[in-house]
């Protein structure tokens, strides 16, 4: 399999709360926050990997390559409007075949990483899945409602069970279609396809942090002193 990693957002958050380097070297736990997610690729033996950041970001391109020379990297350098294009820039650069992708601001443990690309695996082939987590920690999170059978029924309704994570698993399939005009965010492509009937299921990931703000910074490096065995 091979992996995406949309990192083109500004941070503007992260830039008003202080932090002077680019989002995806913004650190949890001293580890920049794109280094977390190429981690958690490898540990799922991903090691071809497509990346676009902003063009503010080309610091992170030469440091990312050096700091992880086994991986095969794919960049694109480039400042987009929307998530929808930095997702479907990703997609027309990735070679082809299903691709797992993830933003730069998901922040996980390695091991639930895994857990959700076994569990994505196992799905049909043909079916897009996506990592949802009952951890809302987010000022605008996209809520999925969830089938006893794992797939998603409705998505953006505010009755939803869980909230998405920001990692996917994309089919080629999924991969050729066109967004209809007047999609602009990620969010708005994943709630068409399960409108248009789709095949789109959900798999959980207990604790999921979308690092946007210092709080969510806080948040995701007090779960990584827990899951090291430190201690609050």
């Amino acid at each position: 399999m091979i992996g995406g990693i949309i990192a083109a957002g500004e941070g503007r958050r992260l830039r008003e709360a202080g932090f002077t380097v680019p989002k995806p070297l913004v650190p949890v736990a001293g580890v920049p926050l794109i280094d977390g997610v190429v981690r958690n690729f490898q540990a799922a033996g991903i090691s071809a990997l497509t990346v676009i950041v902003n063009e503010d970001e080309r610091d992170c391109v030469k440091g990312l390559a050096a700091r992880f020379p086994a991986v095969d990297f794919r960049f694109i350098v480039r400042t987009t409007a929307s998530s929808l294009e930095s997702f479907t820039r990703v997609l027309a650069a990735a070679p082809a075949g299903p691709i797992l992708m993830s933003t730069v601001d998901a922040w996980c443990r390695p091991a639930d990483f895994v857990t959700f690309v076994e569990a994505a695996c196992r799905r049909p082939p043909d079916t897009t899945v996506l990592a949802v987590t009952p951890l809302v920690e987010d000022e605008s999170p996209l809520w999925a409602t969830l089938g006893a059978d794992g797939r998603i029924r409705s998505l953006g309704e505010p009755d939803g069970n869980v909230v998405t994570a920001g990692i996917y698993l994309v089919p080629e399939h999924v991969r050729a279609l066109t967004p209809p005009p007047g999609l602009r965010r990620l969010r708005e492509f994943l709630a068409w396809l399960v409108r248009r009937g789709e095949m789109v299921y959900g798999e959980t990931i207990d604790r999921v942090v979308d690092v946007d703000r210092l709080a969510d910074v806080a948040l995701a490096e007090s779960m990584s002193r827990q899951m090291s065995g430190g201690t609050e």
